[in-house]
């Protein structure tokens, strides 16, 4: 039986931090089921599921824990899958774009908290725009929408919190990729 692990790994950037992390994985039977890595300034961050047998797992969290004290900031947490199609919950992508400023993501992420709508993933960015340099904002989700709560009353709510944030806002339904 095959045990799951959320490893997280944060330090300074530098090349050949994820063959480092991934040859330890592979170490102990592992397999990198998701991950996302991203250079956040001068530092590079890793949030990774794993699963290993289960007979492994614990060598594998105390190898990991080296690297911690070596050189990166690195946790593991024991975890299981979770399965939000039985929830009934409804996949669905919001957008949300325009100029930058303090407070866009709190303002989106507490609407959304409110209405008991789960984050399963969010990215954002702030970039230059092409001509004046000003910087422009980008958010992009997928969320999971309880039932009882309407896609046009979500759809109405988001474009009223985009225009007193300034943003432009859009939510649509989303087809997970399995």
């Amino acid at each position: 039986m095959r045990k799951q692990l959320v490893l997280t790994a944060s330090g300074r950037d530098r090349v050949g931090i994820v063959e480092e992390i991934t040859e330890l994985i592979l170490r102990f039977d592992g397999n990198v089921e998701a991950s996302r890595m991203v250079r956040l300034g001068g530092d590079f961050a890793m949030l990774i599921f794993v699963t290993a047998p289960e007979e492994k797992i614990e060598a594998l969290r105390s190898a990991v824990s080296e690297v911690h004290y070596a050189k990166y900031d690195v946790q593991t947490r024991l975890t299981e899958v979770l399965d939000s199609e039985e929830t009934g919950t409804v996949p669905c992508a919001i957008n949300v774009r325009g100029a930058d400023h303090v407070g866009i993501v709190h303002q989106i992420a507490h609407y959304l908290g409110q209405q008991g709508i789960n984050v399963e993933t969010m990215t954002t960015e702030v970039v230059a725009a092409p001509m004046s340099g000003t910087p422009l904002f980008t958010m992009s989700a997928v969320v999971r929408v309880p039932p009882q709560l309407a896609i046009d009353d979500l759809r109405e709510a988001l474009e009223y919190i985009g225009e007193e944030v300034g943003v432009d806002t859009e939510i649509f339904p989303h087809v997970d990729e399995d």
